[in-house]
């Protein structure tokens, strides 16, 4: 298990390598090969207030009893637990960050030791999830750059994470992150958010891509609008139960791998078996689609719930023994590694419902993602001719964020899942714009049979 510090030493040796070989005429780095496997990332996020919106003022409740060096000790030995072996990323708020409470630097010392010990990564998460909701882009940029600065300071040894964890974050401070901090991985939003807590954001992809820098849920469309940061999802969720808005059908439409809408809301029994069949959707028909797969997750620390991290670590590493567990930077400078760019996307998802609260057992949805657009069709898995549109967001359009405070942050156009305008209204695949269909099937003929 390598640490960051011989990490660094390591790349520089075989930095050293690559340039002799150039010297010498060798051909250069072959060309990527695609992206194969099954990833997991776990983020445990440490904070003083639930909600701290910006340095100066939060909006939740007192956490800091709940975030205590027992608590996050817990957390560890959980994951440890579960996963022997893995790393995962810690997410520290501004105040836990330069509180000066014996607590806090008691802790801040344990998470510099997580990473010396065990290669986790230790990182900051600005806003409490909704930075560009609270402050303006100067503001959150030069809080970024404020608290990266003290987290190498924290650390030590010339540590600097890889990854910045942020719930949301617009499309300027990602190119922020990857032109003047050096940062090429960001969590960058919440895929499917939309009339939850404190920030609305749907209309993006639930995989990694490139940023575009008209608006952070869009795929860059070519070298003029690339930002060289992968965006990453903050939460896999169970595309059933996401296609809702906020807590439509008196449930939770966030539900999937996290704790507080599965376990704390569904009783451990159906909770439990939600998070292993969200899970499914991405390790057994995701993988056998896309050739990969992803499933991610932020846990607040203060939440405890710390058992249950441990048992469903232990029932993947059992049921997918090949899953590789790593920290949000490793993982996103590994796709990066793999795809350069966007034009190669094309994920493709067919999940099935679970049978828990918002997720119909009788009901089949197929997603489609690539750097043109979003396309979902939704109906009876027991005949596919039934099929209804129910997204199909364009990203070939113009798209602009908001230039004002505010928590509406999503990418609708054409046709969006969470029904909140009037023309979002499921249809046939032929009652599209000619425009559309011509779009969709250049991509999927397969698809000319439902219009």
């Amino acid at each position: 298990m390598w640490s960051r510090r011989e990490f660094v030493r390591s790349a520089a040796g075989a930095a050293g390598a690559v340039a002799l070989a150039k010297a010498a005429g060798a051909s250069a780095t072959a060309a990527p090969t695609a992206l194969r496997g099954r990833f997991l990332t776990h983020v445990s996020v440490v904070r003083f207030n639930q909600i701290e919106v910006t340095p100066t003022r939060s909006i939740g409740q007192d956490e800091a009893p709940d975030n205590s060096v027992e608590h996050v000790r817990a957390r560890r030995d959980a994951f440890a637990s579960g996963c022997p072996g893995g790393r995962m990323t810690w997410a520290i708020s501004w105040l836990a960050l330069y509180d000066q409470r014996q607590q806090y630097k008691d802790v801040r010392k344990l998470l510099a030791g997580y990473h010396d010990r065990y290669g986790d990564e230790v990182t900051f998460i600005p806003g409490g999830y909704f930075a560009p909701m609270y402050a303006t882009r100067d503001e959150n940029r030069k809080t970024i750059h404020e608290a990266l600065r003290e987290v190498s300071r924290m650390v030590g040894s010339g540590y600097r994470p890889q990854s910045v964890v942020a719930g949301f974050l617009d499309a300027e401070n990602q190119r922020f992150l990857a032109t003047d901090e050096g940062i090429h991985v960001c969590q960058g939003q919440i895929w499917s958010q939309h009339g939850i807590d404190n920030g609305d954001g749907d209309g993006g992809i639930c995989y990694p891509y490139y940023p575009s820098k008209e608006h952070y849920l869009k795929p860059a469309q070519g070298r003029a609008d690339f930002i060289d940061c992968v965006c990453l999802d903050g939460w896999t969720c169970d595309f059933l139960t996401a296609r809702r808005e906020g807590f439509e059908g008196k449930f939770n439409s966030r539900q999937g791998v996290g704790p507080i809408e599965t376990v704390q809301d569904l009783g451990e029994q159906v909770g439990r078996r939600e998070m292993m069949d969200t899970t499914a959707m991405h390790f057994d028909a995701g993988y056998a689609l896309n050739g990969f797969g992803f499933v991610t997750g932020i846990w607040e620390t203060s939440l405890g719930n710390h058992e249950h991290l441990a048992w469903w670590l232990q029932q993947v590493r059992e049921r997918w023994p090949d899953t590789r567990v790593m920290t949000e930077g490793e993982f996103g400078l590994e796709w990066r590694k793999h795809v350069p760019d966007n034009s190669s996307l094309n994920y493709r998802f067919d999940a099935k419902g679970t049978g828990a609260p918002g997720s119909e057992k009788d009901l089949e949805i197929q997603w489609f993602m690539n750097q043109e657009f979003r396309l979902a069709l939704l109906g009876p898995s027991a005949d596919k001719s039934q099929r209804m549109a129910i997204d199909f967001t364009r990203y070939d359009l113009p798209a602009r964020e908001p230039q004002t405070l505010q928590r509406e942050w999503s990418l609708m156009n054409v046709l969006n899942q969470k029904g909140t305008r009037p023309q979002d209204k499921p249809m046939r695949l032929g009652q599209l714009p000619v425009e559309d269909q011509q779009r969709i099937f250049a991509r999927y003929p397969e698809l000319k049979k439902l219009a």
